[in-house]
């Protein structure tokens, strides 16, 4: 089992940034691939990005390319999400995810799961 914890959520406004970090209790989080997953109001948890173990290869949504970056720094077990120039549709929970299978974009690929960090964006 890997317990995965999200940090750094908040209110911001609309153009600010905000990093989130993403780190796994009592596990080697250098041996999974992460996602980033949110979740808004009333709609389904969406892919927003994924890197692999080796921080190779980002991926990220249409929604977030050109505004976020992933990244990861192994040596201290933590995974970031860095959001620029937020929009107010970037409002939601997000999550982070693991999976020992390598990078997917479907929450049905990853088995480990954090409880979220809540983001609000205002006008």
């Amino acid at each position: 089992q890997v317990h995965l914890v999200e940090l750094g959520g908040g209110l911001v406004q609309a153009g600010d940034s905000l990093t989130l970090s993403c780190t796994a209790s009592g596990r080697d989080l250098s041996t999974y691939a992460v996602g980033w997953f949110r979740q808004a109001p009333g709609k389904e948890r969406e892919f927003v990005a994924t890197i692999n173990k080796l921080a190779m290869r980002p991926h990220y949504a249409d929604s977030v390319k050109g505004r976020f970056i992933i990244s990861r720094d192994n040596a201290k077990n933590f995974v970031y999400l860095q959001m620029n120039s937020l929009k107010l549709d970037d409002t939601a929970v997000y999550f982070c995810a693991a999976s020992g299978e390598g990078t997917g974009i479907s929450v049905r690929w990853y088995p480990y799961w954090g409880q979220g960090t809540q983001v609000t964006v205002s006008s």
